[in-house]
This record gives C-alpha cells, structure tokens and sequence, in this order.
C-alpha cells in the first residue's frame, strides 16, 4: 500500500473511532481563542432574519437523482442519506440547514463522509462545526482536512472524498469567506444602532440633562460614619459622580420614566433637547436592514421591509431563486455528485440534482401558468408536472400533447388541405 494510501485508511480507521455525531453536535461554539463576531451578529433581527431564510430553503429543497442525457429520474440508494434519514441525530432539513448556517457564518460547510468500509459507499452524512475544520494541501496538491475533536482537541485527518465542503464566497478555491465576515462593518453599524437604541430606552427614553447646584462638589463623597466612600477597586468617589449614581438609580430606565423630580440643596435639573439628527436614528437602521439584505441577497420584502406589492413581490420572489438560490444549489449539486456517487454511476451520466421548485409552490398562479405554458409547448407531460408537486403518476400522463395551431411552414399546405375536407382546392395563401 503507498503512503497516501494507507494514510487515507488510517485516516478513516481514525475518522470512525474518534469522533460521533453526538459530540460534534454537543460541542457548542468554541470559548477561546475564536473571534465569537459571527455569533453575536445574529442578535441583529435582519442578520438573523437572513441567515433564516437562506438556511430553511436549502433545507426544505428535495433530492433526486437524473440521467444528465435523458433527464429521467433515477432510484438510487443515495436517497435514502440525502432524504430519508443522514446520521443517527439529524433529519434531512436539520442537517441542510446547519451546512448552509454554517457555510454563511464561517464561510464553510462541512459534511464528513463515513463509509462502508467494504463497499467504501456512504453510511452516514455528518455536519461539521466549520470552527473544528482546517482544509490544507500537501506538496502534491492534494487536498486533506483535518478535524480537531471537539472535546479532546486531538487532530484527525480526512481525504479530500471523505468530506463535502461547500464554501461561500472564496479568494483561493480552498476556503470561503463567511457574509459575516464581508458585511462585518455594516454589522458593526447596525449593532452599534442597537445599542444606542437600547441605552436611549434604558434611560426611560429621555435625552440626558445637567444637574446644577451653587455647592462646592470639588470632595469625595462621605458615608453616615463620615468615611469616604471607595468603589471596588479602591477609587475614590467624588460627591459628583455620587451624585449622579444616586439621580440615575432613582429616574434612570423605562419603569422610573416619568418619576416626579424632588430636588433639596439647591439642585435645578435642566433638560438637554433632543436634536432632529438624533430623532432620525430609526432611519439608520432601515439603511443597515437594506445593506445587510445585500450581502445576504435576500429581497426585503422577506424581510417585512421596503414595499409591499403582490406583483413586486412575485417577482422578487423568482428572482431570489434565480440569482440567490440557484448558484448556492449548485454548487451543492456538483460537490455532491462528485464524493457521493460511485465513479461507475457518474460514468454512466448519473446526477444529484436538487428540486428548486420547492421554493416556488407559494406562489400557485404562476406555477399554474408555467406549467400550462410548458405543457403547450410539448415540454412536459402530466406525469413530469406531478413529479414536481410531489404526486404520483397517472395512466397516460406520459404522453406529450401538442397544438395544431402552430406547425412547421412546410407541413402547412398538406394539413390546410385536410382541414379543408382534402379536396385539393384549399388556397395556399
């Protein structure tokens, strides 16, 4: 056996041994070392809105497998990973919906391959965490990927079929960039918003104000016993910042708002006005719901943003699953076909495909019109139209029906002469 061979067996041997489905999903987020942005991130409604969206409809798209010549479908025991049950823990939505999390949070999913160890097919489909996966070339230019444990941190190594990585935006073909990562200052933006928004509120939803007073606050601030007072670490506190903890522990926050004011020693609260630019802060953040809806490439109106038309809507609609959805599905389309077919099944034109039209079943007019018009243009039997809602076949629904209303120009003259009562006399004018 060469080198790489037996590393790769070994690899594998380890791969079974050292790791389960149960502790990579037990594993959390990591706790040090990472940097924890991507996460935090998704305290933002639109980041998290977005990261929903994407995740549920790669999720909730359906496998199949197709002859790329004559585009029939094709059982194959494949399906039974991809639709039916992937690892001992995860439906097939749940496990589609962390790849595809995780493709845009760390810009890289990752599915580990385990196989039979006799036949070498897939048993088993396991997501895992992109933050335990480094993916590496060696001298020869092949790719590996090694996996640290989740628990242990111990190192193991996967073959490049071993594991189907689908990656996000990439500079080097290795690697993806996470949308977090790209959109982090737009992020940085937005959550600085939030937090204003939160502190605004927090202060009972007032502008801040002055306290003034004639007496001397140039001291430190005194207990009962006439001690100064100190904070936890030892400082000093002046009797004015002791006056500002004791009037923002009494009016500061949404439940003290609107408390009356009682003011001794000479103490006058002035009120500072709140400025038009900073009223407008709200807008900022309908800009940061725009811009982060970008990078993600979902339409606002998914986003119950910007407005709301049924004609508009329809067509954003097919145009996130043209420009959004599309080159996402494909690229899991040709990593899939590639690691989990048998070579011999890909020689002989097999595929897996994934069935878009599961995103578009909301919208019954226009799929109705599509198929009317498909099935006038001899494009699609009643069969192929049930295949597509998911309904079984029908006694001759495999035959194409065409219109007479539309023949080639050089068949006209012989159809126009029977149409006519085939009596030779027809004009063909």
């Amino acid at each position: 056996m060469s080198m790489t061979g037996g590393l790769r067996a070994a690899s594998r041997r380890g791969a079974q041994n050292a790791v389960t489905v149960g502790t990579l999903t037990a594993a959390g987020y990591p706790t040090g070392g990472v940097d924890l942005s991507e996460t935090t991130a998704r305290k933002l409604s639109a980041v998290d809105a977005c990261m929903e969206i994407l995740s549920n409809s790669v999720a909730k798209l359906p496998n199949f497998v197709m002859h790329s010549t004559t585009r029939e479908r094709i059982p194959h025991d494949i399906l039974q990973l991809l639709n039916v049950r992937p690892n001992e823990a995860m439906t097939p939505f749940v496990r589609k919906k962390v790849l595809e999390n995780s493709r845009n949070e760390g810009g890289n999913g990752y599915d580990w391959i385990i196989r039979d160890p006799r036949t070498m097919r897939p048993v088993e489909l396991i997501p895992v965490p992109w933050w335990l996966v480094q993916p590496w070339r060696d001298t020869s230019g092949h790719v590996w990927y090694t996996i640290r444990h989740p628990l242990t941190g111990e190192p193991m190594v996967l073959p490049n079929e071993d594991v189907c990585h689908y990656k996000n935006t990439t500079r080097d073909g290795l690697t993806g960039i996470s949308t977090m990562k790209r959109a982090s200052e737009v992020i940085a933006a937005a959550s600085a918003a939030q937090q204003y928004e939160r502190t605004f509120y927090e202060k009972g939803g007032q502008p801040a104000g002055v306290l003034q007073t004639e007496s001397d606050l140039g001291g430190y601030a005194k207990n009962a016993q006439g001690k100064v007072l100190v904070d936890s670490d030892g400082t000093a506190v002046t009797q004015r910042e002791q006056l500002r903890r004791e009037w923002e522990k009494v009016h500061a926050g949404p439940s003290n708002s609107h408390r009356i004011a009682i003011l001794d020693h000479g103490l006058k609260y002035t009120p500072m006005a709140a400025t038009n630019k900073d009223a407008q802060f709200v807008e900022s953040k309908e800009v940061s719901v725009k811009d982060i809806a970008r990078f993600f490439g979902v339409p606002l109106y998914k986003l119950q943003e910007g407005k709301q038309a049924y004609g508009s809507n329809e067509q954003n609609a097919i145009e996130y699953v043209v420009s959004t959805l599309h080159p996402i599905i494909s690229q899991y389309e040709e990593e899939q076909t590639w690691k989990l077919l048998p070579l011999s099944d890909q020689r002989a034109g097999l595929e897996i495909r994934i069935n878009l039209m599961a995103e578009l079943k909301g919208d019954t007019a226009s799929r109705a019109n599509w198929y009317k018009t498909m099935t006038e243009v001899s494009a699609f039997c009643p069969n192929d139209i049930l295949a597509l809602e998911d309904m079984p076949d029908v006694e001759g629904g495999d035959r194409r029906r065409a219109s007479l209303n539309y023949v080639p120009l050089d068949l006209w003259p012989d159809l126009s002469i029977k149409r006519n009562g085939g009596d030779g006399n027809a004009s063909n004018s």
